[in-house]
This record gives structure tokens, sequence and C-alpha cells, in this order.
């Protein structure tokens, strides 16, 4: 009697598991590199290349004047 119990509660458990939709997977995966940035994607993948440094400019952080370098 035990194992028929457990038989049906795994037969019952697997049509559950079943009848629920299964949904593709949509992940994207980025990387940024030294020279370039990456995406990987379902639908293929994308390259990237860094702009050009834009340069210093002089900005406000705490009240302490600072030059940030991007």
């Amino acid at each position: 009697m035990r194992s028929i119990l457990l038989i049906a509660a795994a037969l019952l458990s697997f049509a559950a598991t079943m009848t629920f939709e299964s949904f593709g997977a949509n992940a994207v995966v980025c990387a940024r590199g030294v020279y370039r940035a990456g995406c990987a994607g379902p639908n293929g993948a994308v390259v990237a290349r860094k702009p050009v440094a834009a340069g210093c400019r002089w900005v406000w952080v705490d009240g302490v004047k600072a030059r940030r370098c991007y």
C-alpha cells in the first residue's frame, strides 16, 4: 500500500510540473573589457568600441572641488 501511494504521489507531482508552461530563457550577459564592451543574448551578440576619452572636468564632491577624468 505504501509503495502504491509513493508511486501515485510521484506521478501526480510529475503531471503537475508538466501542466505549467515553460518560458524561454531571455537572459542577456554583458561584459566590459579594456578596449570593447559586448553583450550576448538569445538573438546574437553585439560588440561596441569604447569612445575616445572625453577628457577631464572639475566637479564638486562633498564641498571640495575635484578633477574627474573619464
